[in-house]
This record gives C-alpha cells, sequence and structure tokens, in this order.
C-alpha cells in the first residue's frame, strides 16, 4: 500500500480541485526544445489557481527562466472566443485561457498563437512579444520553417503574413459556401484522430499543404441552452455513426502568389485524412485510413503535381490504430514507424523493428540523426521513456519505474517530466550540456495524501489500483464499494501515478472502498487486449469490472461486496449505467456522467472502429445499447448530463431517460445548462462531486436486498 504524505484536508478537496482545474494549473506544459538545445520553450500559469496561461522559455546556458511578453500584453484575452477556437479547445478538453496552444518556425525561434482572436508573434532569442493587428479574427498560426512568414486561418480562408512586416496575402480567399473552410480539422480528426491542424509548411517555406473541409453532406444536430428559450439553438455538423463524414481534400498551395494543386489519392476508399508530415528527410507523407479502419496507408506526394504513390500498405481484421508521433522521416530519409508484431506495438526504423517483444510503444517522442526517444510500456500501469539509438545498441529506459513519464527532445537536450506513486505533481528537470535544470511547477498541492494499491486481479491479471481511507486498518468494519474506472478504448485509469487517484481518494475518504480496474479494450497490454471489445463494447468490460471486484474482495478485507456503486464520465458513464442494467446482483447503485446510451448516436471514426457499420452490424450495436435493457432497472441510478456537449449529445441520458420512464423505472436525472463535455466550470466542477457524495451515501448505506 503506497501513501504518498500525511491527509491534510480532505474537506477543501473540492473546492480545490475545481479552483485549480484539477491541478493542471501553474504546471510546465507543451515543451518544445529547439534543435540546438540552447532553448526549451513551455507554457505555464503564473500559480496553482491562475487559469491564464503565459509562454515561457528556459536558457539551457543558465538554467534561467524568461517569461515571453508579459499576460497583460494579451488584451482582452479570452473574453472573446472565435468559434473555431472555441470548438480546438472543447476537442483538446482545454480549460485554460491566454496561450493555450503555439507553433514555431524549425530553429524554434518564432513562436506565433492566438489568443481572443488576435495574433501574437514571439522573438523566443529576446523573450518579446508582438501583437499584430489584423482587420479579422485568426486561427491557428504557423510560422514558417525559417520564421519569415505565419500562415493563419481567417473567415474561413488561408492567409500568411510576413513576421515583422506589413503584408498579408490572401493565399485561398473564402469560398462563398459557408459549409467550406479551409485550413482548420474537422470534427472526428480533431476528436478521435489527434489531428487538431488543417495546414502544413514546405520544408522550404515556399508552400502550404491546406485542408479543404466541406460539411455540406454532414447531418446537422441542434444544441438549444433551455434556460434561455429565446436563444437560438447551435446548430453543428455531426458525423454519426453510419451517416456522411465531412469530405476532406489537401490542396497544395504556392505562397505568395496562391497557385494551388489538388493532392489526388482515392479519397472514396480512403476518405480519412489522419495526418499529414512534411520534414526535410523524406517526401510530404499522407496517413490515410478506409471507413472501416482496416486499411491503412502511407502515401508519397509529388509536390508538383499532387499524385501520390504508395508507400506502405497494412491491414487488420478489426482496425488499426493511429499512433502519436509516427510516421515520421529521419535526416537521412529512413522512415520512423510503430507496427504490430508479435502481440507488441513496435518501433521500426526503415522497416527494421529496434524494440523488443512485449515493449508496448504508445508514441513516437522525438526523432534524430542518432537516437529516437519513445513513450513505451513494459508493464501497463507504467508509461516509460525509452531511448532508443539508431546504431544498433540496445535501448534503454531513461525514466524511473513505476510512473509515469514524457520527454521532449532537441540536440543534446532532453527534458523529462515524471509523475509517480511517492508524491503528488510532475517533476520536470532539463538535461543539457550545460548541466541540470528544472522547469518550476506553480502547481498546487492537493489537500489530502493518497493511499493507493495496484494490484492484479484474477485469471486475467486485471490491473486494479485499490484507494482506501488512511483511518482504515486491518480488522476493521468492511467498507461500502465505488468503482471509479473509465474502461474503454484509448483510456486508462490505472497508472503508477498519485495524480491520477486524489478524486477517488476524496470519495474513499468519505467511507469508501474506492476500487479501479483497467479491462480489455484499454491500451498498454499490445494488440490482442485492446481488440477484445470488436463487435461488442459491453460484455467484455463489464465482466472484467465484475471479475476485478470479485478478485480484489479476496485480497482485501475492506470491501463489502453487499454495497458496491460505481461511478463514470463519458465511457465510465455509459459503463456505470450498464452495470446497474445489467449486473443488479452485483451493483447496487450507479452514476452516470454524460453517458453514451445509442451507439448510433455517437461518431463515425469512433463507434464504427469497434462496432462497425450501423446499417451492416445492427447486432453489435444492439448489443452495446443502454436502451433495450431499461425495463430491467431494479437499483438507483443517476444521470448526469451537460447541455451544451457537442461530444457525447445529451440526448444520449434523454433517450435512456424516456425508455426508463416508460418502463416505470424510477431514476434520476441532472441537466447541466451551458456545460459541454468537460464541466470546465467551478461551481459546478465542485458541486457535482458533493451531490455524487450524498447520492452514494443515501444509497450505500445499507446492503442492497434482493
Amino acid at each position: 500500500m503506497t501513501q504518498t504524505g500525511e491527509l491534510v484536508d480532505a474537506a477543501a478537496f473540492p473546492r480545490q480541485y475545481a479552483r485549480t482545474r484539477r491541478f493542471s494549473l501553474g504546471a510546465p506544459r507543451n515543451v518544445t526544445v529547439s534543435p540546438d538545445g540552447e532553448r526549451v520553450v513551455f507554457l505555464r500559469s503564473q500559480a496553482g489557481d491562475d487559469p491564464t496561461t503565459s509562454l515561457w522559455v528556459l536558457t539551457t546556458a543558465d538554467g534561467v527562466e524568461h517569461q515571453v511578453g508579459d499576460t497583460a500584453d494579451l488584451g482582452a484575452g479570452d473574453g472573446f472566443l472565435t468559434t473555431e477556437e472555441r470548438l480546438r479547445r472543447e476537442r483538446v478538453r482545454e480549460s485554460a485561457s491566454g496561450v493555450v496552444s503555439y507553433a514555431t518556425d524549425r530553429d524554434v525561434k518564432t513562436a506565433a498563437f492566438a489568443v481572443g482572436g488576435t495574433l501574437f508573434t514571439a522573438d523566443l532569442e529576446t523573450h518579446t512579444l508582438t501583437r499584430v493587428n489584423l482587420s479579422t479574427s485568426v486561427a491557428d498560426p504557423v510560422p514558417s520553417p525559417d520564421g519569415a512568414r505565419v500562415a493563419f486561418m481567417a473567415q474561413r480562408g488561408v492567409s500568411v503574413m510576413d513576421v515583422g512586416g506589413s503584408g498579408v496575402a490572401h493565399v485561398v480567399e473564402p469560398e462563398d459556401d459557408p459549409q467550406v473552410t479551409w485550413g482548420l480539422a474537422e470534427f472526428v480528426a480533431a476528436e478521435e484522430m489527434d489531428r487538431q491542424r488543417g495546414l502544413w509548411w514546405s520544408p522550404q517555406g515556399d508552400r502550404l499543404a491546406v485542408a479543404r473541409v466541406d460539411v455540406t453532406g454532414v447531418q446537422r444536430w441542434h444544441l438549444a441552452d433551455p434556460v434561455d428559450p429565446s436563444v437560438p439553438p447551435i446548430t453543428v455538423a455531426y458525423p454519426a455513426a453510419g451517416t456522411p463524414n465531412a469530405d476532406v481534400s489537401l490542396h497544395l498551395v504556392a505562397v505568395p502568389d496562391g497557385e494551388r494543386v489538388e493532392v489526388r489519392w482515392d479519397r472514396g476508399y480512403f476518405p480519412y485524412l489522419a495526418d499529414v508530415v512534411w520534414e526535410a528527410g523524406g517526401p510530404l507523407t499522407l496517413v490515410v485510413q478506409s471507413r472501416d479502419q482496416r486499411t491503412l496507408r502511407l502515401l508519397a506526394v509529388a509536390a508538383e503535381t499532387g499524385t501520390t504513390e504508395i508507400l506502405r500498405e497494412r491491414h487488420d481484421r478489426h482496425w488499426l490504430d493511429l499512433v502519436p508521433g509516427v510516421p515520421r522521416w529521419l535526416p537521412d530519409g529512413r522512415l520512423v514507424d510503430v507496427v504490430d508484431l508479435d502481440d507488441t506495438a513496435s518501433l521500426a526504423v526503415a522497416g527494421e523493428v529496434l524494440t523488443p517483444p512485449g515493449l508496448q510503444v504508445r508514441a513516437v517522442l522525438t526523432a534524430g540523426a542518432d537516437e529516437i526517444y519513445v513513450s513505451a510500456s513494459s508493464e501497463p500501469t507504467s508509461i516509460g521513456v525509452w531511448r532508443v539509438p539508431l546504431n544498433g545498441d540496445e535501448g534503454a529506459l531513461v525514466s524511473a519505474e513505476p510512473g509515469v513519464a514524457g520527454a521532449a527532445a532537441g540536440g543534446d537536450t532532453v527534458v523529462l517530466s515524471q509523475r509517480g506513486l511517492a508524491g503528488p505533481g510532475a517533476r520536470t528537470v532539463v538535461h543539457s550540456r550545460h548541466g541540470d535544470a528544472e522547469l518550476r511547477s506553480l502547481a498546487a498541492t492537493p489537500s489530502l495524501a493518497v493511499r493507493v494499491e495496484l494490484l492484479r486481479l484474477g485469471r486475467r491479471e486485471l490491473r486494479g489500483a485499490l484507494v482506501l481511507p488512511h483511518a482504515w486498518r486491518e480488522g476493521d468494519p468492511p467498507l461500502p464499494v465505488l468503482l471509479d474506472p473509465y474502461g474503454g478504448p484509448h483510456a486508462q485509469r490505472v497508472l503508477a501515478s498519485a495524480d491520477a487517484y486524489l478524486t477517488s481518494q476524496w470519495f474513499a475518504e468519505s467511507g469508501f472502498a474506492v476500487l479501479v480496474v483497467d479491462g480489455r479494450g484499454t491500451p498498454g497490454r499490445g494488440p490482442r487486449w485492446e481488440r477484445a471489445v470488436a463487435g461488442d463494447l459491453a460484455t467484455p468490460v463489464l465482466e472484467d469490472q465484475v471479475d476485478g471486484l470479485h478478485a480484489a474482495a479476496e485480497q482485501s478485507a475492506a470491501l463489502d461486496l453487499t454495497r458496491v456503486g460505481i461511478r463514470g464520465w463519458s465511457f465510465g458513464g455509459y459503463l456505470a449505467a450498464l452495470a446497474v442494467l445489467r449486473r443488479p446482483d452485483v451493483f447496487s447503485a450507479a452514476i452516470a456522467g454524460a453517458p453514451v446510451t445509442d451507439w448510433s448516436l455517437y461518431d463515425t471514426h469512433y463507434t464504427e472502429r469497434y462496432l462497425g457499420d450501423p446499417g451492416a452490424d445492427r447486432d453489435a450495436y444492439r448489443r452495446s445499447s443502454l436502451l433495450d435493457d431499461a425495463p430491467g432497472l431494479s437499483r438507483p441510478l443517476l444521470l448526469i448530463h451537460g447541455l451544451a456537449d457537442d461530444n457525447v449529445v445529451s440526448a444520449h441520458t434523454l433517450r435512456l431517460s424516456r425508455a426508463l420512464l416508460e418502463a416505470g423505472r424510477p431514476h434520476q436525472v441532472l441537466p447541466l445548462s451551458g456545460v459541454t463535455h468537460m464541466t470546465p466550470q467551478e461551481l459546478v466542477a465542485e458541486h457535482l462531486l458533493h451531490l455524487q457524495l450524498a447520492f452514494l451515501r443515501a444509497t450505500l448505506s445499507r446492503p442492497t436486498q434482493e
């Protein structure tokens, strides 16, 4: 059992948790290292409760941090957000304000960003900031590789401006059709493919690759605010499973004259533009996926003509994952990729596998002439940073285990960020030829410590975490149990990091034994484990929660199996509702936050990956839906949903509530006006914890009666 320190004040936790945006404010993030290793660029706010983030530079020669400009220089800041910026922040779950993202030139001497639609450029050597006053709102500015120009999206078109100059060239004029945008990522790319960008510079800085997105064929959904019926609903183009996606094409645009060439590939069979890579070591490279995501192609583009050549094609009978950081090109022209081999996601360079079986590569972090840094796991609860030399030597772990780590590198400078079980927060250390320095974290220290034990549960050795009150000792009466999972694909809850269990610990201090279980479908255990949910997002994940619960009770006397609740958000909310609907013999009560209740209402790229085409795979959707289970509800269920959620729309909760009402099944619904999928509002986040606790105390006060 790991304890991270002394319990201070559990009662203060909900307010602190909300005010600090889940303890994310004040911590350094979004780190970039210059190729010469002399500058480390990052974002950080001024305090653990300060939501306004600034741009910073640490010079490795002296280890001194410099704020670029001043927060006051941003003017109105986030008093106004363009539609494009608001949607981008929702897609990446950004809850801070100020400078929340930036892009740099190749040498990391110039940066550009937008705040409130206003363009700013930054000199990262002199640490000065320039506000660029334009007549239009700007989104996603990107400096050219040489730092001489900045490209950005404005009014659905793309413009280019000379840095330090006065001229603005509209290289792509907006079309008359308001359904067409240039230079932005469409919904599924931003939400599901981790592609936030829609424009890319050529290495020479003489061309742009620009995505054109046409949402004409995408169905329209209307999100109203019932609190103010005078406000018209917001209309969004939402590609639900089985319906048309946005039409996405790519065009090469000469700078500054705007001459345009369309990139040609089989967009009918490969509609998903998953990534665009344009680096000096190789050709313009596209990653495209088939609609069923079982075929993935890497395409090389001839920049003069827009024609494409297949570099590599891969197939899987279920789906192919998109791995962050690949493909990419080494300076000598070799291709870096991640391939599945022997049930292992492995690093490959020019087709040669460089990492051993069992080391699951999660992302490629940096790739230089001599070495590659990857994020990888030999044990799923730890995410380490590995250095893989390109001279044939064996790779080595450079972060501590157990723990969760990330890295950025440039030249001979490596920035390593690590979290562990010994205490809260991350430590970010800069290792350079000048010596070591640390990026200061100003994040708040949680008002409670974590008492957690990592477990292996049952015959499948499910990874679990048991969180108990600090006051509980062996021989004390068993406690009501709260399962606190996510439980679905592409996310983990069981990690060797104290920060992962802060909210679980607060519930534990309130009188619960809290159990977190990662079952089949979660990452870090290899392709076969992740693909065990193919065609059924309900049965395997619920079975693993039940098996994990029973196995944990065999290992700990703290669990009272006659009083078991479950809570979760998003997929975790779906799993919570699923639990009381299908296993009332095990679960006494559930809190389902923003649950997906009918998978035909969720987006194409995520849902069809696991369940297929709803027109052809109806049984898979029926197996995974909650609506047919509504008549069987016999346990207390609290449904919570933000009415402004454009990811898991509130229709999910309302449809389940209607089905429950029609079946005469009592339940509770808590609608959150003006709240999206993130719930960033301070008072909402704070009081949601208290309301959930009150519900659990009321429903788990006595053993469940049949």
